[in-house]
């Protein structure tokens, strides 16, 4: 079971009115914005079995990937605390902000602005503000997955960090478990202030990176057996040999 935040919410330093849509914070930013649940059912398709064959390029890139990794785990012990926090003052000044969405049990998110130099218990301040006023007394604990990671404010590698210390510069998404279950289900709206949920809009459409990529691919198009200056294209280069299926059955998960 998931534990909540330190503190009861009378003894918490929070700011108990009710959070506006009228004004601005002091970054420039909406106050917060708030996403009502997805509309309908997840479209999805049956794609050929070519669709999921990495190319040479992503095979490059996920081992670059996977090195650098595995690199900074190994030379994190290494690293002392003047290090460190050269590398906290190089992520506040790349990134001087930090959005958090709280996404809640029904998909509905929450949306805020943060200064990176923030710590947790002001994303859970919000988050407490934000709520009815018969669930802010219940306790709640915010979290990330996979792999789970909670952020509790009664642990001290947490409570003690900013929120770029914690890697969640620039924007992460942290979701929230109540203590009472009942809360919980999938069934039952985000027990947010009337207020928020008077300002909910629909969530950005994703990027359809496929249509993009046809649209930019036959853009360009040239002849065949030309280049598109018109002078006879090179020959082409041996066909990549196909990646066995165990292996690509691996890099999908």
């Amino acid at each position: 079971m998931a534990e909540a935040s330190s503190a009861p919410v009378a003894q918490a330093p929070l700011n108990t009115a009710t959070p506006s849509t009228s004004t601005e914070d002091g970054s420039g930013q909406p106050p917060f914005r708030y996403f009502r649940p997805p509309q309908g059912g997840i479209e999805r398709k049956d794609l050929p079995d070519s669709y999921f064959q990495p190319s040479t390029t992503d095979l490059k890139r996920a081992q670059a990937s996977l090195s650098a990794r595995t690199l900074a785990l190994n030379n994190a012990p290494l690293k002392t605390q003047a290090m460190r926090e050269a590398e906290e003052k190089t992520k506040r000044a790349r990134w001087p902000t930090t959005t958090i969405r709280i996404k809640f049990s029904d998909r509905s998110q929450l949306e805020k602005t943060f200064p990176s130099t923030d710590k947790i218990k002001s994303v859970y301040a919000f988050v407490r503000n934000s709520l009815r006023e018969d669930v802010k007394p219940i306790k709640f604990v915010l979290y990330q997955t996979p792999p789970k990671r909670e952020f509790k404010v009664s642990d001290p590698n947490v409570r003690e960090l900013t929120l770029a210390g914690l890697q969640l510069a620039p924007s992460s998404v942290l979701l929230l478990s109540f203590f009472d279950e009942s809360l919980n289900q999938t069934d039952v709206p985000a027990p947010l202030d009337p207020s928020i949920l008077a300002a909910a809009e629909d969530l950005p459409k994703p990027p359809n990176f496929d249509l993009e990529e046809k649209s930019t691919g036959e853009g360009s198009a040239a002849p065949a057996g030309r280049t598109l200056s018109g002078q006879p294209a090179p020959e082409a280069p041996p066909a990549e040999k196909k990646v066995p299926k165990w292996f690509k059955m691996g890099t999908s998960t």
